[in-house]
């Protein structure tokens, strides 16, 4: 087996900001720190990227990427609650891996148009799926709901998914770091999104629902 070929420095400096931005939080690291965390010149640095901005940019764009991929419903089927806790999971596995853009969502916005611009339609794009979601559970006469209130549970799920870990972070910042803390963290929101639909469950969808329910709380305990 030939050996894998030594990643870029681009790669590096790409992956060592994500992990300083998520560590730290992305205001408080700079190019100088990015620089000497990888032991190169500021120089060797510029070289590669023009400033933070467009770092914090290039990682956008690999986010954009995975989450275009996550944020398709099932060809040919309609989905079910197996595939609205899928998603969820897949989400918020996503969300933890770019955590900086949600904790410093904000701030970011505030001074970087593309950014605005783009998450705008990520939002958009999410409550388009979990309104899509919904819409097949009705189909398959698992939930009861009208438009409206579908609208509505598409919306609050969007919305908790996405400040969670902004919530979670206040609620225990010294444990924001840990690993165990923040798996538990993650199911937790899980939990939190999908019983927006649990008052309007119906049948077996609902008992599968306690069931997966049950599971999940026993090993948050």
């Amino acid at each position: 087996m030939l050996p894998k070929a030594p990643r870029r420095t681009r790669e590096r400096i790409l992956e060592l900001s994500l992990g300083l931005f998520n560590e730290f939080g992305e205001p408080n690291i700079t190019t100088t720190v990015i620089a000497e965390e990888m032991n190169i010149s500021p120089g060797n640095l510029y070289y590669h990227f023009r400033n933070k901005d467009d770092i914090v940019n290039s990682i956008f764009v690999q986010f954009e990427a995975e989450i275009e991929r996550i944020l398709t419903v099932p060809d040919g089927r309609r989905s079910n609650i197996d595939d609205v806790w899928l998603y969820l999971h897949l989400m918020f596995e996503l969300i933890w891996r770019y955590r900086f853009f949600y904790r410093d969502l904000n701030d970011l916005l505030s001074r970087n148009r593309k950014l605005e611009l783009h998450f705008k339609l990520i939002l958009a794009h999410k409550i388009k799926v979990a309104t899509q979601l919904c819409e097949d559970l009705r189909s398959e006469q698992s939930l009861e709901a009208s438009d409206a209130e579908i609208n509505a549970m598409a919306t609050n799920m969007v919305v908790v998914a996405t400040y969670w870990l902004s919530y979670e972070y206040v609620r225990n910042p010294r444990k924001y770091t840990e690993q165990q803390a923040m798996a538990d963290a993650l199911a937790r929101g899980c939990y939190q999104v999908l019983s927006q639909l649990a008052p309007y469950l119906r049948g077996e969808t609902r008992v599968l629902f306690n069931k997966l329910s049950e599971d999940y709380l026993k090993k948050l305990k």
